[in-house]
Parts: structure tokens; C-alpha cells; sequence
């Protein structure tokens, strides 16, 4: 189950919190070693053979099953908005709820490649899953974050 909320989101383990999206992107392009950001959309789905309960907290937006749909790989610079991006995962055809956002360190000033980002968004997706999900970021379709309990 999930609320909207305004945490702050650690970036890293260090001071930076993070308030909202333009915050994440904001704290990825001042770390001290290049990033690359991994999203995965998901939607929202009742489990099988739902309670009564399940239903009203999903017809409230507020629970379900999370159900990936779609993943991508960007440098910090190539997002330059959380409007810019849901806008381009319209494109895809895909609807979607909630996106998960985590970040890949890179090593001696050279940012990490979308080929070295596959293996981390397959692990990020697997994690979904398995409902372990509190190690990212998540936001829903306006971009406001949310929080799980």
C-alpha cells in the first residue's frame, strides 16, 4: 500500500535528501562521480482473487499489486523535467501508476553506459517484484512522491 507523501529521499548515504523530482536530478548531477539514472514504470493491479478491502484501496489509488510495464536508462542530462519524461513514456503505449527511480554510480569520472545499466535494471525490476522497493525513489503520474508502509 502506498500514500502520497513528502519525504526526503536519500540520494546516497550522505546529507542530501531529496523533497521532489527536480530535487533527484538536481542531487545526481552534483554528485562527485557521474550517473546514470534507472526508472521503472509500474502499474497498479488488483491480486488475484481480491478482497473487498483490496478493491476500495485500489479504486482509491492507493494499493495493489505493482506490475512493471516498462524500463529505461537516462543520463542525468537527458531528463529535463518529470512532465518531459512521463510525457515520453506516453509515446511507449504503456499506462502506468507509480515510477521507481534509483541511480548507477559511475567510476573515474566516467559516467556508467546503458549497456552497464541493463544488469542493475533487470536487479531493480526483480526487487519490484519482490515488493523490496524501499531503496528507491518512487513518484506517482503528477510527479509527487509517494511512500509505502
Amino acid at each position: 500500500m502506498w500514500q502520497h507523501a513528502n519525504p526526503a529521499f536519500p540520494f546516497r548515504d550522505d546529507a542530501m535528501m531529496l523533497n521532489d523530482f527536480d530535487g533527484l536530478l538536481r542531487a545526481a548531477g552534483q554528485q562527485p562521480e557521474p550517473q546514470r539514472l534507472l526508472f521503472v514504470f509500474v502499474r497498479a493491479e488488483l491480486p488475484e482473487s481480491p478482497s473487498s478491502d483490496q478493491h476500495a484501496r485500489h479504486a482509491s489509488g492507493e494499493g495493489g499489486t505493482l506490475a512493471p510495464v516498462l524500463c529505461v536508462d537516462k543520463a542525468p542530462h537527458e531528463v529535463a523535467s518529470f512532465a518531459a519524461l512521463a510525457a515520453e513514456s506516453t509515446g511507449t503505449g504503456q499506462s502506468w501508476d507509480l515510477v521507481f527511480v534509483a541511480a548507477l554510480e559511475g567510476r573515474a569520472g566516467v559516467a556508467p553506459s546503458a549497456d552497464e545499466a541493463a544488469q542493475p535494471l533487470r536487479l531493480m525490476v526483480n526487487a519490484i517484484n519482490d515488493g523490496q522497493v524501499s531503496r528507491f525513489a518512487a513518484f506517482d503520474r503528477d510527479g509527487d512522491p509517494v511512500q509505502f508502509y
